[in-house]
């Protein structure tokens, strides 16, 4: 009889840049509490690795919740506790799009939005129904794997619970991630999102269609928190994609007069409409994250991100000169990419004083169109799925070498994050982008230093791509690369040293 449940989601085991804040993702929470409810016993374990396999976990069930960049640990934690007897089910992106490959280190998976699915798994495995009733259930039946219907999405995201963060363990970490004085609290107003870019798996995993809470309920939520506390972050992918709506909830914050400070998700057409821009810091918006992405019309058309060079320039400008920090977001390796139009991209963010950004390497992950597209064209270089966070190149560039690609990134966050542009930022008044500046110069110094043998072996490889389209050798393809094949003929060969995990 199942009465005590653990969930579980792994921390990133890889440096990145919100290292330090590194937040829950609000599943996990969302799920114990709904479970919680229903009368079982409930607790969450948001840790790394090591932690989560030196724990000992005294459960009945336990569900592992992944993205792509936590899989791979997922899978060993998995393993261990299965050794002790544990059931496991796997849910979250990861577990939604690769089902088949977790059932390998798990009894069953649970795919798309988990909210009912959850509690009706337990309550088969109780005895209370057929398997088979189970939405969006995988798992293996007399030597086959299984797939039930995926589950309908929530579509009245007011009948969910409010996370209780009560439930949540990190260990010997405070709550959630730190700013200098506040824990930040994660919220989620909406689900869903209408735009189809090509690298991003969202609409994969939540669809294409908005949902949203209604004003009521998020505003019930805030009143649970204190803004002398609490610093909130929406995850939201769009927070303002119905302005209506989101004038609305701005609108009674405001009237609350709450008082709390707290950032979000947006794209920059957000500046279309000044006075919600207005409203928003009004309410308390203090930085706002922004997918830039590119700076080449070529490339914007490519990734299907649907907005011009202009408006980039526009919103960040409308936004700064309102007192919030923009945070901008880049990424670098599309086809039509270049290492000149990377470089570009670089002295517009510097130009337009943007005060904190992060320069990304496009990442094929499951789900999105651009995983189907590198995949078709055999260009994907190993499935080490704990690389696949946007720091490492997984793939095989048309207009970069591997290392190319991997070089542009370092340097742009060097760049960006220079001693001389990091006081220029504080000369002009950002003390936020001042202590950001010098947290990214050492967290750089960090990553480079742990992540010696992958440079190594990124350079190897893009040696011998060089090497072979050199040669003319049959591997080599028109704008000289290798298929993952004939990476790994040359790695037999003795002429490339292996890429970890290729």
């Amino acid at each position: 009889m199942i009465r005590k449940i653990t969930l579980i989601e792994p921390m990133n085991d890889h440096l990145h840049i919100f290292s330090r804040f590194e937040l829950p993702r609000i599943g996990t929470t969302l799920l114990a509490t709904i479970l919680r409810e229903k009368g079982y016993q409930t607790n969450v374990l948001f840790l790394k690795t090591k932690e989560l396999l030196a724990r000992r976990i005294d459960a009945d069930l336990v569900g592992i919740s992944m993205i792509t960049a936590t899989a791979t640990n997922s899978h060993l934690i998995a393993d261990a506790l299965r050794a002790q007897g544990i059931p496991i089910v796997f849910g979250g992106p990861h577990a939604t799009f690769f089902p088949d490959e977790s059932l390998d280190h798990g009894d069953f998976c649970l795919a798309g939005e988990g909210e009912s699915a959850f509690p009706l798994l337990v309550e088969a495995l109780n005895g209370g129904l057929p398997l088979s009733e189970v939405p969006g259930l995988i798992w293996r039946e007399e030597g086959l794997i299984r797939h039930n219907p995926l589950p309908k999405p929530v579509e009245d995201l007011d009948s969910l619970p409010f996370p209780d963060y009560t439930l949540l363990d990190q260990g010997r970490k405070k709550p959630f991630g730190r700013l200098p004085r506040k824990g930040i609290v994660p919220m989620q107003t909406s689900r869903g999102c209408p735009f189809d870019c090509t690298f991003c798996s969202v609409t994969g995993m939540f669809g294409r269609k908005y949902r949203f809470r209604s004003t009521e309920s998020v505003i019930a939520e805030m009143r649970r928190y204190d803004p002398k506390k609490h610093y909130l972050f929406f995850y939201d992918d769009n927070f303002c994609a119905n302005s209506r709506h989101t004038r609305e909830l701005l609108q009674a914050m405001i009237r609350e007069d709450f008082g709390f400070q707290w950032s979000t998700q947006v794209r920059v057409d957000v500046a279309r409409d000044p006075e919600l821009l207005d409203l928003m810091r009004k309410a308390g918006c203090t930085t706002l994250f922004i997918g830039i992405e590119s700076v080449d019309p070529v490339s914007l058309k490519e990734m299907k991100k649907g907005q011009s060079v202009e408006e980039i320039r526009h919103g960040i400008r409308e936004i700064r000169a309102r007192g919030i920090h923009v945070h901008g977001m880049f990424v670098f390796g599309f086809d039509t990419d270049t290492p000149q139009k990377a470089h570009a991209t670089l002295r517009f963010a510097i130009q337009e004083k943007i005060e904190s950004a992060q320069f990304m390497i496009l990442t094929p992950l499951p789900g999105s169109a651009f995983y189907k597209q590198m995949e078709a064209e055999g260009r994907i270089l190993d499935r080490r799925w704990d690389t696949y966070d946007a720091h490492h190149v997984k793939f095989l560039p048309k207009a970069f070498t591997p290392w190319e690609l991997q070089y542009t990134q370092i340097k742009a966050h060097a760049m960006f994050y220079s001693p001389w542009q990091t006081i220029l930022r504080l000369l002009r008044g950002s003390k936020a982008g001042f202590a950001i500046g010098i947290y990214a110069q050492g967290l750089n110094r960090t990553w480079k230093r742990q992540e010696r043998p992958y440079i190594r072996a990124i350079k190897g490889l893009s040696a011998a791509l060089q090497w072979a389209a050199g040669r003319g050798t049959r591997q080599a393809a028109a704008a000289g690369t290798l298929t993952p094949s004939g990476v790994r003929a040359l790695t037999a060969s003795g002429t490339l040293k292996a890429v970890p995990g290729a």
